[in-house]
């Protein structure tokens, strides 16, 4: 069972992220917003997404959302955090498949690339779907070596 969300967005995805926080409530699971911080001053997306991403490391949560324009610059910076695989999806099968095959922790998604009900679609989908391992854990622990050589 998940113990806690944590959620972050840029300036770009506030009203996208107020929608997301309502829906992951509604399932009754705890969600930490990432997106204000008392230690930084500005909202800038880098900021937000090395945050989370570290706390995902840190074992503070169990997965991360993060929101911006596209998507992009989020997932870019959260896979700059050793040991946490951000996917950026905009369908619910890669969301199927981050989690399943990659076992991605953190999901972006972009605000202007997608609508709401979409993306409350996308984030069930990967809040369902579990690593399987199988033929994918090698791939994965292959990931981790290469992290280990930077």
């Amino acid at each position: 069972m998940l113990k806690t969300i944590a959620i972050g967005a840029d300036d770009a995805a506030s009203t996208l992220k107020d929608i997301i926080i309502n829906h992951i409530k509604a399932k009754g699971l705890e969600i930490v917003d990432y997106s204000e911080s008392k230690t930084r001053n500005e909202n800038d997306y880098p900021d937000i997404a090395f945050e989370l991403a570290t706390a995902i490391k840190s074992g503070l949560h169990d997965r991360g959302i993060l929101l911006c324009g596209t998507g992009i610059g989020m997932s870019i910076v959260a896979n700059k955090v050793n040991g946490v695989r951000c996917a950026q999806c905009h369908d619910t099968y890669s969301a199927q498949r981050a989690r399943k095959s990659n076992n991605a922790q953190v999901i972006s998604l972009g605000a202007r690339v997608i609508g709401p009900e979409l993306a409350k679609e996308i984030i069930n989908e990967w809040l369902l779907s579990e690593f399987e391992g199988g033929g994918s854990a090698p791939k994965v622990e292959k990931i981790s070596k290469y992290e280990q050589k930077i």
